[in-house]
């Protein structure tokens, strides 16, 4: 069962958002051998509803052995689909491509080759999905622009911060609960977003829509269901900020168009942590059952020039489960009682 409650959701909204959702598109994407027509709503929207997925093995930044390639030839991007959706494969291999060396790639990828003092469980097993995962463009990454396929330089002062937290934690990375990561303590998953990222599992979302607004429930969550109002309001104080942001979503045409402002620097995103961050979202459905989901940062306390994501979100035909992640929260306790009793018995040996 989708768990569609978060902590602080509107749960009355939600159910709006169920009921409408139901039997209310009246137009349907033609065969595929006809025209594309859009799907509508009853109230005439672009119908974006369903569940998606925007699982792939392509990584944000482009590996730098491939230099300048943006793009796989369709020869390239065949093979590596056959490779990257072979049984035995390990779903969580997220950085398999930035292996040069095929010999090397290979022994990462496939879970037989795994040292025999791992202690894990099967990958495969617990995630492969119906459709397994693989790659969702010829793209070499996810990042469309910098035209080099990674991000750009970060800022003096970026760079700076980033310097002393490192340095700041240095033999305390366990010497309190605030110096556990976010996502570990199950506060919040980099992912969620926005500006949203390909989790590394459950990568399932589902999307609802009413007039006034559009629902974003991604299964692998800690945070509430993002809801976008599109009735034109104005963004909250910029003195009120949020792990998420504040989103305010417009259609343009066929594209839903989303900004959002008022991010917290509580929270790092690709290492960076700033209040300054600015993300459009564009998502625009396509004949190929897919929605082209694109995004761009602005930030220039954070990096020296905009960049942008392109990844398409591919409807899946499967069930959503509830995600409850609270084991980092609630052994957090046991896990600094543990490094404690380390820092005693180190003690201890150096006393003797």
């Amino acid at each position: 069962m989708t768990n569609t409650c978060g902590r602080n959701a509107p749960i009355y909204l939600l159910a709006i958002l169920v009921v409408a959702s139901m039997g209310v598109t009246v137009g349907a994407q033609s065969d595929a051998d006809e025209q594309f027509s859009m799907p509508h709503t009853a109230w005439g929207h672009p119908d974006l509803q369903g569940i998606w997925t925007m699982e792939t093995f392509t990584p944000l930044q482009r590996p730098e052995h491939f230099g300048e390639k943006a793009f796989y030839s369709e020869e390239e991007l065949e093979e590596l689909r056959e490779l990257l959706t072979s049984e035995g494969v390990d779903p969580l291999a997220g950085n398999v491509l930035a292996i040069e060396d095929a010999q090397e790639r290979e022994e990462r990828l496939f879970q037989t080759n795994r040292d025999s003092t791992y202690v894990h469980y099967d990958n495969e097993l617990w995630l492969r999905g119906n459709t397994p995962k693989g790659l969702s463009s010829n793209r070499t990454s996810l990042i469309a622009d910098p035209s080099n396929g990674r991000l750009p330089a970060r800022t003096e002062a970026a760079a700076m911060d980033v310097a002393a937290r490192r340095e700041d934690r240095v033999g305390r990375e366990f010497d309190s609960l605030e110096m556990r990561p976010m996502q570990e303590r199950c506060v919040v998953w980099s992912h969620e977003g926005p500006p949203m990222l390909p989790p590394p599992y459950n990568d399932l979302m589902q999307i609802m829509q009413t007039p006034d607004y559009v629902a974003f429930i991604p299964e692998l969550r800690t945070n509430q269901p993002r809801l976008v109002p599109l009735n034109g309001s104005p963004h909250v104080s910029s003195k009120i900020q949020q792990f998420s942001g504040d989103s305010r979503g417009r259609w343009e045409g066929d594209t839903l168009v989303i900004e959002s402002t008022n991010f917290t620097d509580k929270t790092r995103f690709q290492g960076v942590a700033t209040a300054a961050m600015h993300v459009e979202e564009r998502f625009t459905r396509d004949g190929n059952g897919t929605i082209r989901y694109e995004f761009t940062v602005t930030d220039s306390a954070a990096w020296t020039a905009p960049w942008s994501v392109e990844v398409p979100m591919m409807l899946r035909d499967e069930v959503m489960y509830e995600y409850a992640c609270h084991e980092g929260n609630r052994d957090i306790g046991n896990v600094l009682l543990i490094y404690r009793n380390l820092e005693k018995q180190a003690a201890a040996a150096e006393e003797r």
